[in-house]
C-alpha cells in the first residue's frame, strides 16, 4: 500500500509538470483538471517521463552541494531579490517559514531536497524559454531529453552547464578529451627530460631513505635534492624539494633508533628509551605500509592519457603532495623528538615527549597520545612496583624515586628520595610525594618492622582504585586513576603502619616512659634518686662506679612507683656517664639514657636523642639546685639556734651573728622563689603544655610523616620554650650562672651555720659535751674553737664579718645575674617567655616587699 501511495504521487507529479494548459484558467477559485489519460498528453511521452522520474527517484545520485536547508532557502530568496521579484520573495519567506514549521506525522522529513528540486525546476524552466521546441518546454526538466539529436545535445549542454546544480553526462563522440590530454602530454614531454613517473618512483625512494636514479641525497646541503643539470620546470623542483623533506626526516629517525639499539642495554638508553625507539619504528612501519601502496600505484603502467586517468590511478607529483602530508607531520615531529631525547632518559624523556602532546591539532594529540603510552609504559609500571610492592624495578636509574644503602634505623629519612631530574612533567610534585611515602611503608614495613600485612592492604586498594596488582593496569592519560591508586595505597598502608608502630611497639608508652624519666616527670622516682646518687654524684667524676650507680638506679625503681611500669620500659633505662674532665665531679656528668630499638629508633633517632640528652642535663641541674635549697633550708629550720646561747658573747658579735642569719634567710628566700616559679614555668608551661598537644598530634597523624613531624615540633617546642634554643644562648649561660651561684649559696650557708654550731657549742659549761662536739666535727688542735672566750669572741666576730661580706658579694651578683636574665626575656621571640617574665617579676617584686617588712 506504501509503494503504491507513492507511485500514484510520482504520477501526479509528472503529470503536472508535463500538462501545459493552452488557456489560463479565468477563475483563480476553481482548481484545473489534470488527468493522465487526457488527450493533450501524450500516454508514451508519459509513460516514458514515468519511468525516468522513477530512475531518478530510485538512483543514488546526490547533489554536489552541502545539504543545508537554511542555506538552500536563503539562495532562492535572494535569487528573487536579485530579479527584481521583492514581492515574489516576501511571499516565498512567508512560505517557506510555514512550512519549515510543519513538524510531526504527515511534515516532509528533508525538506532541503524539495527546496533543491524546486530550485532546479526553475533554471530548467528559463532554459526552455530560450528552447520552446525542447521537452523543456512541455515541462520536463533538461536533464532528460530523448528527442533531440546529439549535436543539439552538445549545443544544450554548453549553454545549461552547471548552473542547474545537476552534473550533465554525456558522450564524446569526437574524442576531445582524449585529444586534449595527448596535447598536454606532448608539452610536458618537450619541457621535462624526465617523465613525471619517474621523478614519483625517485621521490619514493628517498622518502625511504634511497637514492633514486635522479633525486639522490646530498651532503653539502644535508638532504635529497633533484640534479641541477636535469631540465625540470621549476614548480616541479621545488615540490620534489618539499617532498623530499620527508625522506630528509626519516634518516633521522631511522638513525636515532639504530643509534639507540646498537647501544642497548645502556644506562644512557633504558627501558623508556627502549620503548620510546619501539613506538617509533611501529611508526615507521605503518609508514612503510604507506609507501607500499604508493610503490606499487606509481608502477602500474597506466598510460597518462588512458580513460582511466581521470578516476585518480595516476600518481603525480601533486597527488603525491596530499599522499605525503600527514606522514610529513608525524615525521617532523618523530624527528624533533629524537633530536631532543638524544641526551635524556627515563622520566626526563618521558616529560620531555609529553610537553609537545599539548597540542590543538587533533592528528597530533591523538599521534603523540598513541606514542606516549607506549613510552611511559616501562614508567607507569615501575609506579605500580614501588606502590604496591616497594620494589624498586630501576636497573637504569631511570624512575624519580631513588633508593640507596643505608642502616635500618635510617631507612626511612635516607633510604629513598625524589630525583626531581627524573620527575615527569604529568605527575604533580605533590603526587610524587606521595607515591614516595607509600614505597616507603612497604619498605619500612617489610624490612624495620618485620610485617607482611601490608600486602594485604596493598591488594585492598588495587581493588578500591578499580586497576589490579598486576602488570599493565596504568597507563599514560590516566592520571586520574594513578591519583586514586596512590591515595588508596597509601591510606590503607599508612594506617597499617601507624596500627603497628602504636600497637605492636607501643609507641605511645615510650613517648609516655621518656617523658617520666628523662624528663624527670616522675616525681618520687627523681626524689629518691637524687637522694640516693646524691653523696655519690658529689665524689670527683673519675673515682665514680657506672655500675654502682646502675645499682643505685634500680634501687629508686623499686622504691618508687616507677616499679609498676612494664618491664621492657623499664630495661631500656640506663645510667651514662657524659665525657668529664679531671675536675668535674659526678653531678656534672651524671645522666640517663633510654635505649630506643629498632623500629622506634626512626623517631628516636641519635640527634633526637642528644636532644633529650641536653633537655635532662638542664632539669636535672634544676632538680640539683631545688635540692639543695631544700637542704639548705634543713640546715636553716627554726629553733636550731638559739640567743641563749650567746649570752655570754659581745653585743657586737651578737649584730653580727643575726645580721648574717637574715642575710642567708633572706637570700635563700629570693632564690628559692626564682627555682620555684623556674620549675614550675618548665614542668607545667613546658613540659606538659608541650605534651598535651603532642597526643593530640598523635592521634589526628595519618601517617609516619605526620608522626615525626609531631615529635619534632614536641621536642623543639620543649628545648625553645626551655631556653635552650639557639636564640636563647645568652639566657642559657646566665641561668646556669646563676644555678652556680644558688650551689655555691648553700656551700656558703652550710660553713656559716656550721660554724654558729661550733660557737654554740664552745660557749656552753659541759667542756665534755663541747669535746664530744668538736671531736665529732674533727675540730684541728688549736683551732680557734679550742681557744678561751676572748680568742672565741675575736674570732666569732671574725668569721660573721666573713660570712657577712660572702653573703653580700652573693646577694649583690645574684641581684646583678637575675636582673640581667629578667630584662632579656622581653626581647626573646617565644610568647611563652613573656609569662615567665610576668611570673619573675612578681616574684621579685614579692621577695623585696618581704625583704622591707622583715
Amino acid at each position: 500500500m506504501e509503494d503504491q501511495k507513492v507511485l500514484d504521487l510520482v504520477k501526479e507529479l509528472v503529470n503536472r509538470l508535463l500538462s501545459q494548459p493552452q488557456n489560463p484558467n479565468p477563475n483563480p477559485n476553481q482548481p484545473t483538471s489534470i488527468n493522465p489519460n487526457s488527450s493533450s498528453i501524450d500516454s508514451n511521452h508519459f509513460n516514458q517521463a514515468l519511468r525516468y522520474a522513477i530512475r531518478i527517484l530510485s538512483s543514488r545520485m546526490t547533489p554536489s552541494i552541502a545539504a543545508d536547508e537554511a542555506a538552500m532557502a536563503e539562495s532562492i530568496k535572494r535569487q528573487l531579490v536579485t530579479q527584481g521579484k521583492s514581492s515574489e520573495a516576501l511571499t516565498f519567506a512567508d512560505l517557506y517559514s510555514k512550512f519549515a514549521s510543519k513538524t510531526g506525522p504527515g511534515s516532509i522529513n528533508n525538506k532541503w531536497a524539495v527546496l533543491y528540486l524546486l530550485r532546479v525546476v526553475s533554471e530548467d524552466c528559463k532554459i526552455a524559454k530560450k528552447q520552446p521546441n525542447s521537452t523543456v518546454s512541455r515541462g520536463l526538466p533538461a536533464i532528460y531529453d530523448s528527442q533531440l539529436s546529439d549535436n543539439s545535445k552538445v549545443s544544450r549542454d554548453k549553454e545549461v552547464g552547471w548552473s542547474g546544480g545537476v552534473l550533465v553526462l554525456s558522450k564524446d563522440p569526437d574524442n576531445i578529451r582524449d585529444i586534449a590530454f595527448r596535447e598536454f602530454a606532448n608539452l610536458l614531454k618537450e619541457e621535462n627530460d624526465v617523465s613525471e613517473e619517474v621523478l614519483v618512483r625517485d621521490v619514493l625512494n628517498a622518502s625511504q631513505g634511497i637514492d633514486g636514479s635522479y633525486v639522490k641525497y646530498d651532503g653539502n646541503i644535508d638532504g635529497y635534492a633533484l640534479s641541477d643539470s636535469i631540465k625540470v620546470p621549476r614548480a616541479t623542483r621545488i615540490m620534489i624539494q618539499k617532498l623530499c623533506e620527508l625522506g630528509w626526516l626519516f634518516r633521522k629517525v631511522k638513525g636515532y633508533i639504530s643509534e639507540s639499539m646498537d647501544h642497548f642495554p645502556s644506562q644512557d638508553v633504558g627501558t623508556v628509551g627502549q620503548a620510546f625507539c619501539a613506538a617509533l619504528q611501529d611508526e615507521l612501519t605503518e609508514y612503510y605500509k604507506l609507501l607500499a601502496v604508493l610503490e606499487a600505484q606509481a608502477m602500474n603502467p597506466i598510460p597518462l592519457v588512458s580513460e582511466n586517468a581521470t578516476s585518480g590511478n595516476y600518481l603525480s607529483l601533486r597527488r603525491l603532495s596530499v599522499w605525503f602530508a600527514e606522514p610529513m607531520v608525524k615525521m617532523r615531529l618523530m624527528a624533533v623528538l629524537a633530536d631532543i631525547c638524544r641526551v635524556l632518559r627515563g622520566g626526563a624523556m618521558a616529560g620531555a615527549i609529553h610537553m609537545h602532546a599539548q597540542h590543538g591539532d587533533p592528528l597530533v594529540r591523538d599521534f603523540m597520545k598513541r606514542l606516549l603510552r607506549r613510552v611511559c609504559s616501562p614508567l607507569f609500571e615501575m609506579v605500580r612496583s614501588w606502590v604496591l610492592e616497594g620494589e624498586l624495578e630501576d636497573i637504569f636509574a631511570e624512575f624519580f624515586v631513588v633508593g640507596q644503602p643505608v642502616k635500618a634505623e635510617s631507612l626511612w629519612r635516607e633510604g629513598y628520595r625524589l630525583h626531581h631530574g627524573m620527575l615527569p612533567s604529568f605527575i604533580s610534585p605533590s603526587l610524587a610525594q606521595r607515591i614516595l611515602r607509600t614505597g616507603k611503608s612497604i619498605n619500612f614495613l617489610r624490612v624495620c618492622c618485620e610485617d607482611r600485612g601490608w600486602a594485604d592492604a596493598a591488594t585492598e586498594a588495587a581493588a578500591a582504585a578499580g586497576t589490579t596488582t598486576g602488570r599493565g593496569g596504568l597507563g599514560y592519560g590516566e592520571t586520574d586513576a594513578l591519583e586514586l591508586l596512590v591515595a588508596e595505597a597509601a591510606k590503607r598502608i599508612d594506617k597499617h603502619l601507624l596500627d603497628v608502630i602504636y600497637n605492636r611497639y607501643k609507641f605511645k608508652d615510650h613517648c609516655m616512659a621518656i617523658k617520666r624519666y628523662l624528663l624527670l616527670g616522675q616525681g618520687d622516682f627523681v626524689q629518691y634518686l637524687m637522694d640516693i646518687v646524691g653523696p655519690e654524684l658529689s665524689e670527683p667524676a673519675n673515682t665514680i662506679s657506672t655500675f654502682k650507680l646502675a645499682g643505685l638506679l634500680e634501687t629508686a625503681i623499686r622504691s618508687s612507683n616507677a616499679q609498676y611500669d612494664d618491664r621492657d620500659i623499664l630495661d631500656r633505662l640506663r645510667v651514662k656517664m657524659m665525657p668529664h674532665n679531671s675536675g668535674d665531679r659526678g653531678w656534672d656528668v651524671f645522666s640517663l639514657e633510654y635505649d630506643a630499638r629498632v623500629p622506634l629508633d626512626t623517631v628516636f633517632t641519635e640527634s633526637v636523642m642528644s636532644r633529650y640528652l641536653r633537655i635532662f642535663n638542664f632539669l636535672w641541674k634544676l632538680r640539683r639546685v631545688e635540692h639543695a635549697l631544700i637542704s639548705t633550708w634543713k640546715t636553716m629550720k627554726p629553733n636550731c639556734i638559739t640567743s641563749r646561747s650567746f649570752i655570754k658573747l659581745q653585743q657586737a658579735v651578737k649584730v653580727k651573728l643575726l645580721s648574717a642569719l637574715r642575710k642567708c634567710q633572706v637570700l635563700w628566700d629570693e632564690m628559692n622563689h626564682f627555682v620555684s616559679n623556674l620549675q614550675y614555668y618548665i614542668m607545667f608551661e613546658v613540659l606538659e603544655v608541650s605534651w598535651s598537644n603532642f597526643s593530640n598530634e598523635i592521634e589526628a597523624a595519618k601517617d609516619l610523616d605526620d608522626l615525626l613531624a609531631a615529635h619534632e615540633k614536641y621536642l623543639h617546642s620543649i628545648v625553645e620554650k626551655s631556653l635552650l634554643g639557639e636564640r636563647s644562648q645568652s639566657l642559657y649561660e646566665t641561668l646556669f650562672v646563676l644555678f652556680d651561684l644558688i650551689l655555691r649559696f648553700r656551700s656558703l650557708a652550710d660553713r656559716l651555720y656550721e660554724g654558729i654550731y661550733e660557737v654554740q657549742a664552745r660557749s656552753t659549761d659541759d667542756k665534755k659535751k663541747l669535746s664530744r662536739q668538736l671531736s665529732n666535727r674533727s675540730a684541728e688542735p688549736g683551732s680557734w674553737a679550742s681557744e678561751g672566750r676572748k680568742a672565741l669572741t675575736q674570732h666569732a666576730s671574725k668569721f660573721l664579718s666573713s660570712m657577712s661580706q660572702e653573703l653580700d658579694d652573693i646577694g649583690k651578683k645574684y641581684s646583678s645575674l637575675l636582673t640581667g636574665f629578667i630584662s632579656e626575656l622581653p626581647v626573646q621571640q617565644h610568647i611563652d617567655l613573656k609569662f615567665l617574665l610576668f611570673r619573675l617579676d612578681f616574684t621579685e617584686f614579692y621577695s623585696q616587699s618581704h625583704q622591707t617588712i622583715s
